[in-house]
């Protein structure tokens, strides 16, 4: 058994919990604001990360937590719960149904687990250092496909596209640019 592998329960839990309750609420009305030009922010956001920080807060009381919104809170230990309550915001404010909630957790400063649930798939991945990842329990693992022409390319682009530099936009350009060559990936 793995060190990290004791604190996937509880995160499962939280994203569960959140998650259940962000699907129940998807063709409710949302009170939405803006944190910036074009970075929303809904009272479900809030809601998922209360219900999210009190659960492991519950478990772990002696761990820090960064949330998305508006938290940060170290208490001097070594473990610090990153939590995004509702990564998909503005998909979720216009109901479009491609969204999850995703907790990592670190060591020092080391990511060394992850959860990331999707409520409308009813997915929940997870990952932890040294132990490979799983999708709903079973283990899976990156593409045999050496070929980017017989891959699959998906991607999503960051909501603050038109305010920030760092994006993907050029690695996806240069992945389309190589589907028409003879590009071989070596595994």
């Amino acid at each position: 058994m793995d060190e990290w592998t004791k604190f996937l329960p509880t995160a499962r839990e939280a994203a569960f919990e959140a998650g259940q309750m962000l699907r129940r609420g998807m063709d409710e009305g949302k009170e939405i604001s803006y944190k910036g030009e074009v970075d929303l922010v809904t009272n479900f956001d809030r809601a998922a990360q209360e219900m999210i920080v009190d659960r492991l807060f519950s478990a772990f009381p002696d761990h820090g937590f960064l949330a998305e919104e508006d938290l940060s809170h170290k208490p001097g230990g070594d473990f610090r719960w990153v939590i995004d309550p509702l990564d998909g915001t503005t998909n979720y404010a216009h109901r479009f149904p491609v969204f999850t909630v995703s907790i990592g957790l670190e060591f020092r400063g080391r990511l060394v687990l992850g959860v990331v649930y999707d409520p409308m798939r009813q997915e929940m991945f997870e990952a932890h250092e040294n132990g490979g990842a799983r999708l709903n329990g079973r283990r899976i693992h990156v593409s045999k496909v050496a070929n980017i022409n017989r891959s699959l390319l998906a991607t999503g682009f960051p909501y603050d596209i038109r305010e920030s530099r760092v994006n993907n936009v050029v690695h996806f350009n240069n992945f389309i640019m190589f589907l028409n060559s003879s590009f071989h990936v070596r595994i």
